[in-house]
């Protein structure tokens, strides 16, 4: 459960904000409260609201907050408690987070097998963990902490472990997660839209009363995401940041996970009564988006909460923080690449005129085409990478610089440009006309994302969380108030705001003395009745709930074809706003040629004859339409998009920069540069590091990831060289994407005076090819990281893809490795606690033709990474065998495939990846009909075949000393891989 989402609250606002509009011209209509009255409930609502949310608040203080989109049949579903780790305890920090973790543990009526003999257990566990925290002496607190692992495992004998997770697959839930953060504690389900009876009952039991079983294994599974923050350079540099900016506030001087010292030493006691104070109705919300009746809904859920009884809730309202006379500086170390984070301290969400100036001057500054620090830095290549953005919470907003140095820069100086940068603004150095461009773009995104129920929700809970919701109108209204902003008054708002009100973290390269990680106490593990179920269970199984039929695609129905010369165009109308996609797919990529990548990347820096680059992004940003070229192994992808009333303009630009983009010698000097300093940097990378070893355990020393141009070859590149690939782009084979509301045949019209096709296209370059490895024994591939956890991969090629077992690989995975019910989970988390995270997978190619290859992984805990690496052996080698289980897997496949529908541009990308496999037609229709006839036997025999007693490829990143290379030699001959090798350069 994720529990460090960092906000920036300005991507999310965007999507409650803006009217329906189909031009940048865009009407204004009167956002005020209203008030409506429908099926007995009384609701509130904003007019003008795109999202039509209504605003429900129970007679116990419960609020919802209800949008209905009928895209498709499911409903994205929040519940929100304000509280998050500002109101933790000072004395027991992170108990919010562990909280979070244990309301999936069940209640007295499930995850239990029998509650009259498991809660005496229980309540003995919760006596002993009192003690445990109250003593000191080392070698009592190891006593007691055995007597804990005892009894642990004793009232583990009771227990269905992830029964709530059981739950929720069976009525079809996807995104089972959790999170928490400063301000806030959310649990999210995306459920079918027939399952909200269902539904409802199980989370009203859920909130009854949480039982707080299997505690001692979760409490490891907490110390695993602690150590993982404490390997991770980024989240050390957010909380050394809050840390100074707020030395009053919890913001800074409480981390959502907690102390180490507050981990080590937890209190159920403590847990409980933090429940009992927040969890209550006037401090929760139940936030829904997606296809349901609203007023059947409010209905349902009344009835499901009326148990509940509102509390006094004593908000957290801390002292003002004091003026900051001066600058703070703070330094990071850690094996990551190096940056420096300037943080401003500035006015939170209660002041919603100054939040407003904050957003529009995060994109005066960096907007990805236009923003001063865009065209000043990053397209000058003055720097490596730089960027603004703006985290809003209730009580204050950080506005945060950052910047990455090239060769030879210093951090300082890249401090000084982006101060630089801010500075032109304060001046009022920039065209009033990009105020306007910033709000239409805003419009624009808000379009694209009104679409998606999570975005929605997401919206909905920031404003609960900041403001109860009371403020939805300013919030609906916030692009058109931003609108309003002139440059005077934002100029003079910047020079006031900006001052010596910041902190500046330079994260540098270097080894941290400081990180204490959290030692992993002796756990027995405990019992896993992975077939048991309880009678709550059973009956919320049989809630009669409206099977969703299918619904498969035609796509000789829904896909027009026609041609662009002698292009083939495919084409899907666009039936719901102004919004154009077009994708030019071209049958050559990296694997054909190695320049093209770094063409790519050149073109952003290139003009023509007639437009500077500034001048061609600034039209693109003004046009709100946007285009990208993106190289990938066998094919190159330009897409160009915005509002349709400007395709034609937004086309020939492009057009136009491709054909006739000129060579500018010093940008590919820089870029050349900027591109050796990013190699470094990825060497630095654990993520790209274990890419490289999977990437070398899948195909060998010559591999997909380290095919690159050499140091030589890049500095050989010529500009001609990269100029011509993008001249001859468009003479390569390649089809023609349309998604959007212009009829084909005047889009075939546009397209074919816009772009230049030849009579013939050219043959593209030869193309090289890898071919996956056959593991014929087990090897150990070794990458070294300076950092606490270790981090392993299992991997083994396998047979040839074959489009008949789709089915059985989609029910093997999900029973086997895919989710916190899989087997993998439950054993390697929930019963040994060797593991925050891992998972197991048949992954299956892209291409017919190709091999299908296992993968399996568990991040662990340095020392704990024998045990770990035994307990996934063990089920690779022997699966556990549950009918039950199984079951539920076949019904997740299958109510994934009945909910799920193909719209828009993907019913060109599902047709088009189905003739890459060979399939024709909607194989999701084959892989429905399959599913009621798979059985234990073939899974079991699937299991057998492909992952058991195989040799594997164990990819180990991990601090090397920290690891006993004698133990890794048990599992195969061990290759030490440097990053040269392992990158190519």
């Amino acid at each position: 459960m994720t529990n460090n989402k960092v906000r920036q609250l300005f991507v999310s606002l965007l999507l409650v904000s803006a009217t329906n509009v189909t031009s940048p011209v865009f009407s204004q209509v009167s956002k005020q409260w209203k008030q409506a009255t429908e099926g007995g409930y009384t609701y509130r609502y904003v007019q003008g609201d795109p999202m039509q949310t209504r605003f429900y608040t129970l007679k116990n203080g419960l609020t919802a907050m209800l949008s209905v989109n009928k895209a498709q049949p499911r409903i994205q579903t929040y519940i929100a408690v304000r509280a998050g780790s500002n109101n933790d305890p000072k004395d027991h920090t992170g108990l919010a987070h562990y909280l979070e973790h244990l309301l999936f543990k069940g209640t007295d009526k499930y995850g239990s097998l029998n509650w009259q003999k498991e809660k005496p257990l229980l309540e003995e566990i919760e006596k002993l963990y009192d003690k445990y925290n109250h003593t000191t002496s080392e070698a009592d607190r190891k006593k007691i902490y055995h007597q804990i692992d005892s009894v642990s495992g004793l009232a583990a004998k009771y227990a269905i472990p992830n029964e709530y997770d059981k739950i929720v697959a069976k009525l079809g839930a996807q995104g089972t997660n959790a999170h928490t953060w400063v301000e806030e504690t959310v649990y999210k389900e995306d459920i079918p839209s027939t399952a909200i009876d269902k539904f409802l009952a199980l989370q009203s039991e859920r909130f009854r009363y949480p039982v707080f079983r299997l505690f001692h294994t979760e409490l490891e599974a907490v110390y695993e995401e602690k150590n993982r923050g404490l390997d991770n350079d980024g989240w050390k540099i957010n909380e050394t940041m809050m840390a100074s900016l707020f030395p009053t506030h919890n913001y800074g001087q409480q981390t959502t996970i907690g102390t180490v010292e507050h981990l080590k030493n937890p209190s159920l006691i403590a847990i409980r009564n933090f429940y009992n104070t927040w969890y209550v109705p006037n401090n929760m919300a139940v936030i829904m988006s997606g296809d349901f009746d609203p007023s059947y809904v409010i209905k349902k859920l009344d009835a499901a909460f009326s148990w509940m009884k509102a509390k006094l809730v004593t908000e957290y309202k801390p002292a003002a923080e004091r003026a900051m006379l001066k600058p703070v500086v703070k330094e990071v170390l850690g094996p990551d690449a190096e940056s420096v984070n300037i943080g401003f301290r500035l006015p939170g969400a209660i002041d919603r005129a100054s939040v407003n100036k904050l957003n529009v001057i995060a994109d005066l500054l960096n907007n990805g085409k236009a923003g001063l620090i865009d065209e000043d830095l990053n397209r000058k290549q003055k720097v490596l990478q730089a960027g603004a953005y703006v985290q809003t919470f209730k009580d204050y907003s950080v506005f945060t610089l950052y910047g990455k140095a090239r060769q030879g820069q210093s951090l300082e100086e890249v401090k000084d440009l982006l101060f630089a940068e801010l500075q032109k603004l304060k001046k009022g150095e920039f065209k009033e006309q990009l105020l306007k461009a910033i709000i239409d773009n805003a419009r624009l995104s808000e379009m694209q994302a009104l679409d998606n129920n999570e975005n929605r929700v997401d919206a909905l809970l920031h404003a609960f969380i900041q403001h109860k919701g009371q403020q939805w109108q300013s919030e609906v209204s916030m692009l058109d108030d931003m609108a309003k902003v002139k440059k005077a008054e934002l100029v003079s708002f910047a020079s006031n705001a900006f001052a010596n009100n910041f902190v500046v973290v330079y994260k540098r390269k270097g080894l941290d003395n400081s990180i204490v990680k959290v030692i992993k106490p002796q756990i027995t593990p405990v019992t896993i009745n992975r077939n048991d179920e309880s009678d709550f269970s059973k009956q919320i199984n049989n809630i009669a709930a409206t099977e969703i039929k299918p619904e498969w695609v035609d796509y000789d129905k829904e896909i027009q074809k026609g041609n662009v010369g002698i292009a083939p165009l495919y084409y899907v109308k666009n039936r719901e706003n102004s919004i154009f996609r077009l994708y030019y797919k071209f049958d050559t990529g990296s694997w054909n040629n190695k320049v093209l990548p770094y063409a790519a990347a050149y073109l952003r820096y290139l003009g023509t004859d007639t437009k500077s680059v500034d001048e061609i992004n600034a039209v693109f940003y003004n046009l709100a339409c946007s285009f990208n070229v993106s190289v990938e192994n066998e094919e190159t992808t330009v897409s160009i998009s915005g509002l349709q009333e400007n395709f034609d303009k937004a086309v020939a630009l492009f057009e136009d920069l491709l054909q006739n983009c000129k060579p500018d010698e010093n940008a590919l000097a820089s870029l050349k540069q900027g591109i050796q300093k990013s190699r470094d940097n990825n060497k630095l990378n654990k993520s790209l590091l274990m890419r490289g070893l999977v990437n070398y355990a899948m195909y060998g020393p010559k591999n997909p990831f380290n095919y690159q141009l050499t140091a030589s070859e890049l500095n050989e590149l010529s500009s001609k060289n990269l100029t011509d690939a993008l001249h001859s782009l468009n003479g390569i084979s390649h089809k023609v994407l349309y998604y959007g509301p212009t009829d084909l045949a005047t889009i075939q019209g546009s397209l074919g005076k816009l772009h230049q096709v030849p009579t013939q296209f050219r043959a593209s370059e030869s193309k090289i090819s890898f071919n996956k490895v056959t593991q014929e024994s087990n090897k150990v591939y070794f990458a070294n990281y300076d950092m606490v956890q270790s981090e392993i991969y299992w991997v083994r090629n396998d047979e040839v893809f074959d489009k008949d077992r789709v089915a059985l690989v989609q029910t093997f995975n999900t029973y086997f490795g895919g989710g916190m019910g899989s087997i993998v989970f439950q054993t390697i988390r929930e019963s040994k606690a060797l593991a925050y995270s891992t998972f197991a997978n048949y992954s299956t190619p892209s291409k017919k033709g190709e091999r299908n290859t296992v993968m399996a992984y568990v991040g662990s805990q340095s020392d704990k990474m024998g045990e770990a690496v035994a307990g996934m052996n063990e089920l690779l080698d022997e699966m556990p065998e549950s009918v039950s289980l199984l079951d539920n897997a076949k019904l997740q496949v299958k109510q994934d495939i009945e909910t799920q529908r193909i719209s828009k541009d993907g019913i060109i990308f599902s047709y088009l990846a189905n003739q890459k496999l060979g399939i024709e037609g909607d194989n999701r229709k084959d892989i429905y009909m399959q599913l009621p006839q798979l059985n234990m036997d073939a899974v079991k025999t699937f299991h057998n075949t492909a992952l058991r007693k195989k040799p594997y490829s164990y990819c180990v990143v991990a601090g090397e000393n920290k690891v006993n290379f004698e133990d890794l030699k048990k599992y195969g001959e061990v290759v030490r891989l440097s990053p040269e090798v392992l990158f190519g350069y």
